[in-house]
């Protein structure tokens, strides 16, 4: 009988016994190795969407009824940045709406803002 090479815990080092295919000796290595694999990137997205979450809820908050024009400064003091959005819409005269998931905005003059909500995702 063919006698199976030693295998080793990517992530501790100990000998793993079991199927042969085994990288891990448990469940606790295995996710330690896939976070320091890929921590930076998870932290990045988890970024990224706490962020969008928080600019939607903002929109949200001060769009109960679907369309209003307020100030720029009112989104800045709330929290909310405007370098993270979902998607745009650029209509026929060029205007450009930024969009969080439903909750959309658009840059008007004199530092007003227009919020508006896309009835397309809406789920009420």
């Amino acid at each position: 009988m063919l006698k199976q090479p030693k295998t080793y815990c990517l992530e501790c080092g100990d000998e793993l016994f079991g199927r042969s295919d085994k990288k891990f000796c448990n469940d606790q290595c295995r996710s330690a190795h896939y976070r320091r694999q890929h921590g930076s990137a998870i932290r990045l997205i988890n970024n990224i969407n706490n962020q969008l979450k928080k600019n939607r809820a903002i929109l949200l908050r001060l769009n109960p009824d679907g369309i209003i024009t307020i100030k720029k400064s009112t989104l800045d003091k709330a929290g909310f940045n405007f370098n993270f959005f979902t998607s745009t819409y650029t209509t026929r005269e060029g205007r450009t709406y930024r969009y969080v998931y439903d909750q959309g905005y658009l840059l008007l003059d004199k530092d007003m803002v227009m919020l508006v909500i896309n009835k397309d995702y809406k789920t009420d």
